[in-house]
């Protein structure tokens, strides 16, 4: 093939870094710097086409129009399937590539998916986004996403997928000022873990950081980005910010007193890409090269990695090199990306309970169905979703495989409301000189008389109002007649009825109804803000903030129950055959990004629904639909059979109604621990899972449902679980198998799931760790055998005392089962690792390598690195089963940094009130950031003794060590 090359970089016959890095020197000095951020502008003079880094794609292309939409992450990791995860992070590339063909300058082909979050606590607002609580599970199933988006060909991506968000992300309050503080075991064990596989065995071209500080270092400026990911992990993609946080070093963090440093440090620390003010980004690159607090190279090392993605995404070549840059319309939303789409909400659906096989159900004995809960006849999309190309509902499922008489209420109430200062029902009125609908009180809509005036009604359906409540003080209003939903015109300060959903940034049509001592109601916007009866004009006017507090009449109402919602819901549930309530969240309210979830339970509303028709039909099966786990100790002790699915797009009521029917058997498996309640979990912020003992692998308490937990329609039997050998060395790879049959009458998936745990420890090891999972598919009777290869450096633990991994000598046991605290069979096998020698405290150690410790946390030393800083005066780290020998030590000295008047840090052996070796008394004048080299002769200390270091409220520690 001949081609006319005007510069090198636009010939594919070099070698490709060679034409990167001629491109990039090609670039002014100007054009550099303006190429630094997402939106990287055409530079007609070489050919350069304009490009923006970051379309979001977590289950489909988003915010682009209608594309294919699948469920929710969350929901996608209940699938437990591999391979499917593949065929749709295909379908999402496809769909990139024909969006980008479409405006190439807008919608790029470097995609901000997957989540990669360790969701080790359920109350995280984004929740929905990632894949669970398991770094083996979230790590397997984020690398086949990324495989399948970036394409298979040796040199051309199809699109390139973004990881996000590194790291120790997982709560929405001060995510943008707060601090994870995360130990080297956690951080190598659990949350660096999930990262790892999507970057060495799925090749992930890109990276996103998170808002949070780790350990007091801002993440997008933390060592781990170019240590772990680029370095260990041999990540040669790009590394891109988070929207806002380059500023937000200075704005949220608080990190430096300007932008300039901030944004020079990031560059260093190895962002590539910023996502952020575009005028104020190059104003502090230009300030930050001025000041020579960054040079070219780093700029030049920064586009390097970006336009390196760009080239093998195969901008600079002939088109009829790249196999992906023929993809047009015709792959778009097809038959085919429809039926994955299909088969991945049927696979995510779990079956949590099935008492007495109550499902499926037969629709010849179930012909007469209540459908009820708003739920059911509504079909979300979340924040980062695309427009749905059409939807059905489970009301519209089930409607279609029965013949006889479905009946449907959505069990909320049917209101008016009466503005006590204007005396009018409030109504919906569309003028001709109203863009839209306002919400007015009408004196002429308002019918009372003498037999009426204590159950005032609405004299027409404009007065008429539908009133959803979503738990927490959050509520919905729509307009009976319209359907459409009140909400927040801000601008023009008053509330409208012209919503068609509740969504956005901001979801303007949450509202507050709050009871007052004498029955009557304050309304209160979504930002907290009085609503008021304007007093000249009479409609519903937002007050400003000065006067939010201030409740006259103007801003008092009397809400009016014209038809009970719970009434009707049981009403039609009495007189039904079999109910069908339909509960969980709306993804926009009660827990998104920017909002933790207030708690584990369900609405109170939607648990009274449930209550309520199960004891007019006992025969009520319940569909939760949510975004993330439930707390509902009560609806699992009563309710014979309950679904589980996500929020799940288009077929969602296509495929609930084949698993109620029995077209199609659960299989659907728990990729969270689900909790009987949120006293079960510690502080939100609390990122130690070993020692708060959290997610399955260290909860020690009753779950509501297991890690792992979903049942089947049909039984499977397992045995004959064979190892190939009973003892190994580190560098083998243990090999495995059990069979496993299908004993029932029905033809069913199951997902067979390997643990393993090893008891005796110098350290606490999990109670059991994901090693594995195969999901499978057998007819009724039918056997297979599932086979898996486990290296056995998987089993290794982070050894604090010598700073690496370690597989432990000792006999592990293997279990495979159908969850976490369902194992059918095991096994033991003899490991021949290597034995944790003891600490030696003779050389420098770092503070952060405690074995356990008492009211401390990790925050950023000024030196580098990790401190470790008292919380309270009973504050104390452990070191345990250190080694003094015969000789002995008689001195000790640390490296610390105290505030204040006086301070002291205590050496005890043994226990927190054990033998006082020393107390060594602290300066704290030179203030929290004047380290300083302490010491002090010490009791002669010999043979082999826990130590633990008592340190004062506000010491910090970096290291310390003994001496002779």
């Amino acid at each position: 093939m001949e081609q006319t090359t005007k510069y090198p970089f636009q010939d594919h016959t070099l070698e490709l870094d060679e034409r990167v890095h001629d491109l990039v020197s090609r670039l002014s000095e100007e054009e550099k710097i303006e190429s630094m951020l997402q939106y990287q502008p055409a530079v007609e003079r070489l050919g350069i086409g304009a490009y923006k880094h970051g379309t979001e794609a977590a289950h489909g292309i988003a915010w682009l129009g209608e594309a294919t939409f699948f469920p929710q992450p969350v929901g996608l990791a209940c699938t437990w399937d591999s391979e499917l995860m593949h065929r749709i992070g295909n379908v999402i590339s496809d769909e990139a590539r024909v969006m980008y063909m479409r405006n190439p300058a807008v919608n790029g082909l470097t995609l901000w998916a997957p989540t990669v979050d360790m969701e080790r606590d359920p109350r995280w607002g984004r929740n929905e986004e990632a894949y669970g609580e398991d770094p083996r599970l979230t790590g397997e199933l984020a690398t086949r996403l990324v495989q399948g988006i970036q394409g298979d060909h040796p040199t051309y991506l199809k699109a390139v997928a973004t990881l996000k968000h590194f790291l120790g992300n997982n709560n929405e309050v001060d995510r943008g000022s707060g601090s994870s503080s995360i130990d080297p075991r956690n951080m190598r064990e659990y949350y660096l873990k999930a990262f790892e596989l999507p970057f060495t065995e799925g090749k992930a071209q890109s990276m996103m950081t998170a808002y949070n500080s780790i350990n007091g270092t801002p993440a997008l400026l933390h060592p781990l980005v170019q240590e772990v990911v680029k370095g260990e992990w041999g990540m040669d993609g790009f590394i891109v910010s988070d929207a806002g946080d380059v500023m937000g070093i200075m704005n949220d963090h608080g990190y430096y007193d300007s932008h300039t440093p901030g944004v020079a440090e990031s560059i260093k620390a190895g962002i590539d890409s910023i996502t952020d003010d575009a005028d104020l980004s190059k104003a502090a690159l230009r300030e930050a090269l001025e000041q020579e607090l960054l040079s070219w190279e780093d700029i030049d090392r920064a586009l390097f990695h970006t336009f390196r993605v760009r080239f093998r995404l195969g901008e600079f070549d002939p088109a009829e090199l790249n196999p992906y840059a023929s993809i047009g319309e015709e792959s778009m939303m097809t038959e085919e990306a429809r039926a994955i789409a299909a088969e991945a909400v049927r696979k995510s659906i779990v079956l949590l309970k099935n008492d007495n096989s109550m499902l499926p159900l037969s629709s010849q004995d179930t012909d007469d169905v209540a459908v009820i809960g708003e739920l059911g006849n509504i079909v979300y999309r979340d924040w980062y979703s695309g427009t749905l190309p059409y939807a059905v509902t489970g009301l519209q499922g089930i409607e279609a495989k029965l013949k006889g008489t479905v009946h449907y209420h959505d069990g909320n109430d049917r209101v008016s409301f009466q503005s006590v200062g204007h005396g009018g029902v409030l109504s919906v009125r569309q003028t001709a000189a109203e863009e839209k609908a306002i919400v007015q009180a009408d004196k002429s809509g308002f019918s009372s008389s003498s037999d009426t005036a204590d159950n005032p009604v609405a004299a027409d359906a404009s007065s008429l109002f539908t009133v959803s409540d979503w738990g927490f003080g959050s509520y919905t209003i729509r307009s009976a007649e319209s359907g459409k939903y009140w909400t927040a015109d801000d601008e023009g300060q008053r509330i409208t009825a012209s919503a068609d959903e509740a969504y956005g940034w901001y979801v303007k049509e949450v509202f507050g109804l709050n009871q007052q001592n004498d029955g009557r109601i304050a309304i209160s916007t979504w930002n907290g803000r009085t609503v008021c009866t304007a007093v000249a004009e009479g409609h519903l006017a937002i007050a400003d903030e000065q006067t939010a507090d201030v409740l006259d009449d103007q801003a008092l109402f009397e809400k009016n129950i014209l038809e009970n919602g719970i009434e009707q819901a049981v009403a039609a549930a009495r007189a039904a055959k079999t109910a069908i309530v339909f509960v969980g969240n709306n993804p926009l309210i009660n827990g998104k990004e920017e909002n933790d979830r207030p708690s584990l339970e369900l609405p109170a509303s939607q648990l009274k629904l449930i209550q309520e028709v199960y004891a007019a039909n006992p025969r009520t099966v319940v569909v939760v639909i949510g975004s993330y786990p439930f707390a509902m100790e009560w609806v699992e002790q009563h309710i014979p059979a309950i679904l589980y699915l996500s929020h799940a797009g288009p077929e969602l009521g296509s495929a609930v109604a084949d698993v109620l029917y029995g077209d199609y058997a659960p299989a659907g498996r728990l990729n969270m621990t689900w909790y009987r309640s949120e006293d079960q979990l510690g502080d939100l912020r609390d990122y130690d899972i070993i020692r708060s003992e959290r997610t399955y692998q260290y909860f020690k308490g009753q779950a509501l449902y297991p890690f792992g937990h979903g049942l089947t329609y049909s039984p499977m039997e397992y045995s004959y679980l064979e190892l190939d050998a009973e003892k190994v060395d580190a560098e083998d790879t243990i090999r495995l198998s059990v069979t496993v049959r299908n004993t029932g009458t029905i033809d069913s998936d199951e997902v067979v799931q390997l643990y393993t745990k090893l008891d005796q420890s110098r350290i606490q090891r999990p109670l059991r760790t994901l090693q594995a999972f195969r999901r499978i598919h057998l007819a009724a009777g039918q056997s297979s055998v599932v086979t898996f290869e486990l290296p056995v450096n998987e089993l290794a633990c982070w050894d604090v005392t010598r700073s690496r991994y370690c597989v432990e000598t000792g006999s592990y046991t293997l279990m495979v089962g159908r969850s976490s605290a369902d194992i059918q069979l095991q096994s033991e096998v003899q490991v021949n690792g290597e034995v944790i020698p003891p600490q030696d405290l003779t050389k420098p150690i770092l503070a952060e390598n405690y074995d356990d410790y008492r009211q401390v946390h990790l925050v950023e030393s000024s030196e580098g690195g990790a401190a470790v800083e008292a919380l309270g005066d009973g504050a104390w780290i452990l070191f345990g089963d250190a080694e003094f020998g015969q000789t002995g030590v008689r001195t000790f000295q640390a490296r610390t940094a105290f505030a204040g008047e006086s301070g002291e840090l205590q050496i005890r052996l043994d226990a927190p009130d054990g033998l006082l070796a020393a107390t060594l008394t602290l300066d704290g004048s030179g203030g929290i950031a004047n380290w300083q080299n302490v010491g002090i002769d010490i009791q002669a200390v010999t043979g082999r003794h826990d130590v633990y270091l008592l340190l004062s409220q506000g010491t910090r520690i970096r290291e310390f060590w003994f001496g002779e």
